[in-house]
């Protein structure tokens, strides 16, 4: 079940209406265990019949994170286009969102 914190909508897109969550090529996947260990997010499982990473809560993944597949070394983990992404952001104004919570969050967000 998705962690509600986790699932948050992204600078205004519900989350659930973002195409963004990665793909594990099972033929790829060596079972290493990288991705699982490494997302912070929970977004990963393992299953150990088949000794394989697995999606197991899409919906958690971070909106343009790609740590896992850049880390992954089979490259088993893909994920949708960021042309893609980009026209959602676009289409949707995610950046003038993103201005408006940086300048709402300026003390929060100031370096000190």
């Amino acid at each position: 079940m998705p962690d509600p914190r986790l699932t948050q909508p992204w600078h205004g897109v519900p989350r659930e209406e973002i195409d963004w969550r990665p793909v594990v090529d099972e033929g790829l996947c060596n079972g290493c265990g990288v991705c699982v260990t490494g997302c912070g997010r929970g977004v990963f499982g393992y299953d150990y019949e088949r000794e394989k990473a697995v999606v197991v809560e899409p919906l958690h993944c971070m909106v343009g994170c790609v740590t896992c597949a850049n880390v992954c070394p089979e490259g088993a983990v893909s994920f949708p286009s960021l042309a893609g992404l980009r026209q959602l952001m676009q289409e949707r104004g995610v950046v003038a969102t993103a201005r408006r919570e940086v300048a709402e969050g300026r003390d929060r967000l100031a370096l000190k």
